[in-house]
């Protein structure tokens, strides 16, 4: 039997918060675990049961970004959706920059979040498709700056793990691929995290070619 991915959803609108119940209660892929109307109860929610993903609106009462960093730091296992009216490029790099891995907009086709849920539960960052092309961009060209800060120069198996990142791969996946324990892939996707100054998978790979790029004109 399939494991459920279960999750928790947190929003301070009642309507809305029924109506994302309600679509996932018509879901044999999820279970709700947890709901919330704030960003500290939301923090509460993931400490009490740890979902598989928390979905945050970000209008709530409190300071959601900063709570959004909290989860990420307290419970690495959870992945943290933004599902959001409060649209802005400044807002969507705010949220993945706290370390949300999805980004998706209210209104937008329900299937959208449930798309936004497996993509990040595949271990990938998912931007609603009307921001995408413009959040890439600015993860890349903050990326682009701190490359050119320094030249960085990545093991043998670092290079190993950004390879399989660039494939899209899961940490699962790499593990197997590298014959080593996914803890082992944590444990170097932390590393590579601090030495390129990278929030998230994607910054990981936009920073680490940049710096190949940057190692390659040095050398031409």
């Amino acid at each position: 039997m399939r494991k459920l991915t279960t999750v928790a959803i947190a929003d301070d609108h009642p309507v809305l918060l029924a109506g994302m119940v309600s679509l996932f209660a018509g879901s044999d892929r999820h279970q709700i675990v947890g709901q919330a109307v704030c960003a500290d109860s939301s923090l509460e929610i993931v400490k009490a049961v740890s979902p598989d993903v928390i979905i945050m609106d970000l209008s709530m009462p409190g300071d959601v970004f900063r709570t959004i960093a909290q989860i990420v730091a307290t419970a690495p296992d959870t992945k943290v959706v933004v599902f959001t009216a409060f649209c802005s490029i400044e807002s969507a790099l705010k949220a993945l920059d706290a370390g949300a891995t999805g980004f998706a907009l209210k209104g937008s086709p329900s299937s959208e979040l449930l798309e936004a849920i497996d993509t990040v539960m595949a271990g990938q960052m998912f931007v609603t498709r009307q921001y995408a092309s413009q959040v890439m961009n600015g993860l890349r060209d903050r990326a682009r700056r701190q490359a050119l800060d320094e030249s960085i120069k990545l093991n043998v198996r670092e290079k190993q793990i950004v390879g399989h990142l660039m494939q899209a791969r899961t940490n699962r996946e790499i593990a197997a691929a590298l014959h080593i324990s996914e803890k082992t892939v944590k444990h170097y996707m932390t590393g590579l995290m601090l030495k390129l100054k990278a929030r998230n998978r994607v910054e990981v790979v936009i920073a680490s070619r940049l710096s190949q790029e940057q190692e390659s004109a040095l050398t031409r």
